[in-house]
């Protein structure tokens, strides 16, 4: 490996995810780009700090006859996949080499094709399955009858028991409650709508609901559509909708993130050339159009259409109020808010926008904190992971529990029940939506 300074002058690039090449499914060439990969992540180490993959790793090396990744036996490459959860602040925050440098590392999508292959050649657990069906579970548990059955259950600390034995989710893990009145049925559409164009907006917006605000917290979506129509802004749902893929993608089970994306793409582009911009209050989702879904399909010009008129709930509202059309006639204050920053978010590289604006409400002062809470919103429910993840999220915690907030909060909705859960005090997470909502006073 020749030598070279670290850094670059230049901004870090993606490659895209050539996943159709059937070379991209080697086993043999995969674990051999790990090791090299791993030789340069074991000289380095600034990432040990990040989520339990590094350590897993170092460990391995370290305790390792020759203490270097030659040591290591490749099966045990697989333990490192496991922690990965691709939050993707290695590559972000992290890695001084990353591409344009010429040792070409990305970490996580390194660990995505990994899990790719892993999926392609032995498939998931019937647990993994289950957690990753964010379109077909709830369905089953959103049926009026059943939403309760299935709310009770999983309050019940005896059926929790049996969960993890049987499926292997832990049983002090935080899992959300399903409704029986999605978030679909609650927001109108608006096809004759028209909105006032400022900058790159449009000023209206077709709402992509996702799996988890429209099966579980719908309270974000109407929060969203409040705040919105408070600043003029008319909030329609887009037209059909299935998971973005995220799930899918952390898996590895591509093919299935490609048949969303069938479903996706084609109607959210058609709302875009009726001129509305997409919004998504889940980071995830919103990211999955950004960045992984234009990497998975470079030339689709309907994909790339939906990454350049998809948006955060934040990113827009700021980007209204640079040409002054953000309503600031606030009503209330917020005081004190710990507002965890979503690492999905930070990975869009647009900037602290929820903060920005949060910060624009009088007398109230936020504190940002930039580190992952170590839930991925599957990793944190699994039994094996559960303990690793409360570790990651301590210091998180720690941060809120020192800073004493009147509010807690972050766009990353699993994230902040997990923050709360960690603090144990009686505090609940409240999305930041719903805190400009209340400082509007609607």
């Amino acid at each position: 490996m020749s030598e070279k300074r670290e850094g670059s002058l230049e901004a870090p690039t993606r490659h895209p995810v050539d996943w159709k090449n059937p070379d991209f499914y080697s086993e043999e060439k995969l674990l051999t780009e790990m090791e090299r990969v791993f030789d340069v992540c074991h000289g380095c180490r600034r990432c040990v700090s990040l989520c339990n993959a590094f350590p897993t790793l170092f460990d391995l090396v370290d305790e390792s006859d020759t203490m270097e990744v030659d040591g290591v036996d490749k099966k045990d490459y697989w333990k490192v996949v496991d922690h990965c959860y691709l939050c993707d602040l290695c590559f972000l925050t992290k890695c001084p080499y990353v591409p344009p440098h010429e040792w070409n590392i990305d970490f996580p999508h390194l660990m995505l094709q990994a899990k790719a292959v892993h999926f392609k050649n032995h498939g998931a657990r019937t647990r993994d399955k289950i957690l990753s069906a964010t379109d077909t579970v709830p369905k089953l548990a959103g049926i009026p009858i059943v939403a309760g059955v299935v709310n009770a259950m999983n309050a019940n600390g005896g059926f929790r028991k049996l969960l993890e034995k049987t499926l292997g989710v832990d049983q002090d893990a935080v899992i959300p409650k399903y409704t029986s009145k999605s978030l679909r049925k609650r927001i109108r559409p608006k096809p004759d709508a028209r909105g006032e164009a400022a900058g790159p907006t449009t000023g209206k917006v077709a709402l992509f609901a996702t799996c988890y605000g429209n099966n579980n917290q719908p309270d974000i979506g109407e929060d969203l559509a409040a705040v919105f129509e408070h600043n003029g802004i008319p909030v329609t749902i887009a037209e059909k909708e299935r998971c973005c893929g995220m799930p899918k993608l952390e898996l590895g089970d591509l093919e299935a993130v490609a048949e969303a994306k069938e479903v996706n793409i084609p109607a959210l582009a058609a709302m875009i050339e009726n001129g509305w911009d997409i919004v998504a209050p889940i980071p995830s989702c919103v990211l999955m159009f950004k960045q992984e879904l234009p990497l998975m399909f470079p030339e689709d010009e309907d994909v790339l259409k939906v990454r350049d008129h998809v948006y955060d709930p934040f990113e827009y509202l700021m980007l209204r109020h640079k040409h002054g059309k953000l309503n600031t006639d606030f009503k209330h204050t917020l005081g004190k808010v710990s507002y965890h920053v979503a690492c999905h978010q930070r990975v869009q590289r647009i900037g602290n926008k929820t903060r920005e604006l949060l910060q624009l409400v009088p007398d109230t002062e936020v504190q940002a904190i930039e580190r992952c809470s170590g839930h991925d919103g599957t990793y944190a429910v699994k039994k094996e992971f559960h303990a690793i993840s409360m570790k990651l999220v301590r210091p998180v915690a720690r941060k809120v529990e020192q800073f004493q907030p009147d509010h807690l909060t972050s766009d990353c909705v699993m994230a902040g029940h997990h923050i709360a859960h960690a603090l144990d005090n009686g505090q609940e997470a409240e999305h930041p939506l719903r805190l400009l909502r209340k400082a509007y006073g609607i």
